[in-house]
């Protein structure tokens, strides 16, 4: 519950909502509502989905809040992890998903702080996991931390977050979670970038793209993600040819749907990877329509993303320069 208040505080407040407008535009009395995001008081499902609607969350803040088996569920793995049970792990990546959702629709600085705790919490349990069901653990683990690694990454925290990635790489190797594990290279690679530094976007989206276990999906937005370092190096044979690797997958991704755990790797966002990597290679004009073509078949609810503020200004460093 402390989670699911601390989240809808910051989405209130990045919508433009006081608690008072707030309550006014949902009709529910202002007393009740401030017990609520204070955490003094559980909210109902109703108030949840409200919430969510209200700061168009997608569904994504009603879901973090657990149902009563699944909140009993968690609660006794948490307080006897050795005797982990099935369903508080699946409960946790469920909770999971409604965060990653939630950091598509909401600014990071809001989702931080209760991300962290989650993620602490997950490891906790999983340091004390025994029996079958650890290692489907050990995945959703994984996965906290390399979204926490993220989230700090995108507030440019870049040494706690790089640490963070390193420790979800760890964990996806010790399940042999390749998808896992690219993902977490590929995250590395946007910390090189937002830092500018080419050899390290070259080096962590080619060891992403080369990961075993990747998805094709995921490969060729790390191939392309790779050659833009290689470009903004000088290496444009090598770069080429890595546009190449990439256009040689395409085929293989279309026939599979996306990871779970990397829902947002559709063809029209690797033309958003396209349009970076040609932009490196200063063929503007056809960054622009990559860019433009990629940012208009996201999904309604993924094209004013946070994430996707990096491609739009792409895209008029592209349009500036055509």
């Amino acid at each position: 519950m402390r989670d699911f208040t601390d989240l809808a505080r910051g989405a209130l407040r990045d919508s433009g909502y006081s608690m008072k407008a707030a309550a006014r535009a949902l009709n529910y009395d202002v007393a009740y509502l401030s017990r609520v995001l204070n955490g003094k008081q559980k909210p109902s499902a109703k108030l949840a989905e409200s919430l969510d609607a209200l700061v168009d969350a997608g569904g994504a803040l009603a879901a973090i809040m657990l149902d009563p088996d699944d909140e009993s569920r968690v609660a006794r793995s948490a307080a006897q992890p050795s005797r982990l049970d099935a369903g508080a792990v699946d409960a946790l990546a469920r909770v999971l998903a409604a965060y990653r959702r939630l950091d598509d629709t909401v600014k990071p600085k809001s989702v931080i702080p209760a991300t962290m705790e989650q993620m602490r919490e997950v490891t906790r349990i999983l340091k004390g996991a025994r029996g079958p069901h650890r290692d489907s653990l050990a995945e959703v683990a994984s996965e906290w931390v390399q979204f926490a690694g993220w989230m700090l990454a995108q507030v440019r925290r870049d040494d706690e977050a790089v640490r963070l990635l390193n420790h979800a790489l760890e964990l996806a190797d010790e399940i042999g979670n390749g998808t896992l594990a690219a993902q977490a290279l590929n995250f590395k690679g946007y910390i090189a970038r937002q830092q500018n530094r080419p050899q390290g976007i070259a080096r962590w989206f080619s060891a992403a793209a080369n990961t075993p276990g990747a998805h094709p999906a995921q490969r060729i937005g790390d191939y392309l993600q790779a050659a833009a370092g290689m470009a903004a190096i000088g290496e444009l044979d090598a770069a080429l040819h890595l546009v190449e690797d990439a256009e040689g997958l395409t085929d293989k991704a279309a026939a599979l749907p996306p990871p779970d755990t990397a829902y947002w790797l559709t063809p029209a966002f690797n033309r958003l990877n396209m349009g970076l990597c040609t932009l490196a290679l200063g063929r503007y004009s056809e960054a622009a329509d990559h860019l433009r073509n990629g940012l208009a078949g996201l999904p309604d609810d993924l094209r004013d993303a946070p994430w996707s503020w990096e491609h739009k200004d792409a895209l008029r460093k592209a349009l500036e320069a055509a």
